[in-house]
């Protein structure tokens, strides 16, 4: 149990300083410095994948290293200021909302998958390192496959949750954070439908020579 004290003198804080280490606009500001303005190309993210087409293959690397690094932050912040066991997954959840929906650039942001994968090394050190592997070599591998990020999730998540009970580690924690993989992977296939709905095309789905043509016109 957490009282009412503890809500006030660590939850809420570490909640804070996770919504604003989420809400850093990494993909905005690298983007507008290339003088692309992210929001209104591709599937109009900010985030990594829409960096890399549009912006190029350097810039979406740094933006998924660095959001990535916020995951890591907003959870080991969260633990500096004396959040414990299940419950930093409210500050991790309050990151992902701040990636989502970014105070900075008018409450728009990315789908969330790099913080996600940020926040799964920062819970769970060596088993979160190996699902964000696993779910790396996932995605590269089926590059010509169509939604291989969102599995590539799945598969990550899937890894870690094997090794934490293989290990009778904190399962509480490892079920926070299969909450918010959820949360991240519904909102992101919510997302492409109405992409696809609105727009007639499926961005997932898109030719990598366009992508690489794309790359070269906005690089």
């Amino acid at each position: 149990m957490i009282d009412t004290t503890s809500i006030l003198t660590t939850l809420l804080p570490a909640i804070v300083v996770g919504y604003l280490l989420g809400a850093i606009p990494v993909a905005a500001l690298i983007s507008r410095k290339a003088g692309v303005d992210i929001f209104s190309v591709g599937t109009g993210l900010a985030g990594a994948s829409n960096v890399k087409r549009y912006v190029g293959k350097k810039r979406g690397g740094t933006v998924g290293l660095v959001d990535l690094t916020k995951g890591v932050l907003a959870v080991a912040a969260s633990i500096l200021i004396g959040v414990e066991g299940a419950w930093i997954a409210l500050p991790a959840l309050a990151a992902i909302l701040g990636h989502w929906k970014s105070v900075f650039t008018g409450f728009r942001g990315g789908d969330g998958l790099a913080i996600l994968g940020g926040i799964m090394v920062a819970m769970f050190p060596v088993y979160g390192f190996i699902g964000v592997l696993v779910g790396v070599l996932v995605a590269f591998g089926g590059q010509k496959l169509p939604y291989t990020s969102l599995f590539s999730v799945v598969i990550g998540y899937a890894t870690l949750a094997a090794l934490v009970v293989n290990a009778n580690g904190d399962l509480p924690l490892a079920l926070g954070l299969g909450g918010l993989s959820a949360l991240v992977l519904a909102r992101a296939i919510l997302g492409h439908r109405r992409r696809r709905d609105n727009d007639g095309v499926d961005w997932d789905d898109m030719d990598d020579a366009e992508g690489a043509a794309d790359q070269r016109r906005y690089s």
